[in-house]
């Protein structure tokens, strides 16, 4: 088969288009015929070595990809709950391997898709969707009337963001750095966009709520937001990071926390919101029923045959993209 492998840490140059053997499932595993793969900040953290401090490397050479939908092919022998043929999507927070034709994917990954989800926009709401959904509902539980503050709001998981605090009754506000960027957020729901470019989050955040503050800033992007995002929020406010795309938080003195008003942090990740079957289908089966009734929109900005997945890699980094990056086999 034609797969995408990382022989050497590196950059997007890394990545390797090649002919590789096909994996064969194991007991409780089922091959899945890719359809389409999704590009996440996680590929591009492991792929350089960078994932949370280096921690985590995959022995090499690896097929990254830890998101993805297609049909299933073949079942290993303790497989019962997918079965030949049914279309189905995973997304594996630590996962790899579907930057390729064929998957070999654990069985307490996949969740079956509702006949009306797309495959690709299966494959681009998994990760992304089960992140939203916990972080809206268990790291900090949004409620009505609570105001939130979203990073990078124009991209895949802000989008999901916007919409999932929406329906949670919330006052949502966004920053993004461009006019386009902003025109999406707003589509998506957000009450307002601010453009962090040209002007302050944190004060507008503050003038946006009559001068209290946010109660949660959900931030992917870290070291270049997280001292203004701070400032952005109410006393008792959540502070949460769950990515850091423009690199690490430098280590600081707690005690800020409660100078800025009982603050509390939160540094969550999918992984520990996953760990059992019956959660994954849980999260994973809200996201689809709700695209499935037209509640959530999945926002696909990019699709590139899987030939190109360096391209997809600058593309992310770049910050130049909007919604999901998928890449097609």
């Amino acid at each position: 088969m034609k797969a995408v492998r990382v022989h050497e840490l590196g950059g997007p140059e890394v990545l390797r288009y090649e002919e590789v053997e096909a994996p064969e499932p194991r007991a409780d595993e089922a091959l899945v015929e890719v359809a389409a793969a999704g590009v996440n900040y996680l590929d591009i953290y492991y792929r350089s070595g960078f994932h949370w401090g280096g921690h985590h490397r995959r022995a090499l050479p690896y097929i990254p990809g830890a998101e993805g939908a297609g049909a299933v092919l073949a079942a290993g022998s303790g497989v019962s709950e997918v079965r030949v043929g049914d279309r189905v999507a995973y997304g594996i927070s630590n996962g790899h391997g579907s930057y390729a034709n064929l998957a070999a994917v654990p069985e307490r990954y996949l969740v079956r898709l509702p006949d009306a989800v797309p495959l690709r926009s299966a494959a681009a709401a998994m990760l992304q969707g089960m992140t939203a959904h916990y972080l809206t509902r268990d790291t900090y539980p949004v409620a009505s009337g609570d105001a939130v503050l979203v990073h990078a709001a124009a991209g895949g998981t802000g989008l999901l963001l916007i919409q999932m605090a929406k329906a949670r009754g919330a006052r949502v506000f966004g920053t993004v750095s461009t006019p386009e960027k902003a025109r999406i957020a707003g589509e998506a729901g957000a009450d307002a966009v601010i453009d962090y470019t040209s002007r302050d989050f944190a004060a507008e955040a503050r003038r946006l709520t009559g001068g209290r503050g946010v109660n949660v800033v959900y931030d992917s992007v870290g070291k270049s937001t997280f001292e203004k995002s701070l400032d952005a929020l109410a006393p008792r406010g959540c502070m949460v990071v769950f990515g850091q795309s423009s690199g690490a938080v430098p280590p600081f003195d707690t005690a800020v926390l409660n100078a800025r008003g009982s603050l509390s942090l939160s540094r969550p990740s999918l992984t520990h919101h996953t760990t059992h079957r019956t959660e994954i289908l849980a999260r994973a089966g809200d996201v689809l029923q709700w695209i499935e009734a037209g509640k959530l929109a999945i926002r696909i900005g990019s699709t590139l045959p899987l030939s190109q997945a360096a391209e997809a890699h600058r593309l992310l980094a770049s910050r130049r993209t909007t919604g999901k990056v998928l890449l097609i086999p």
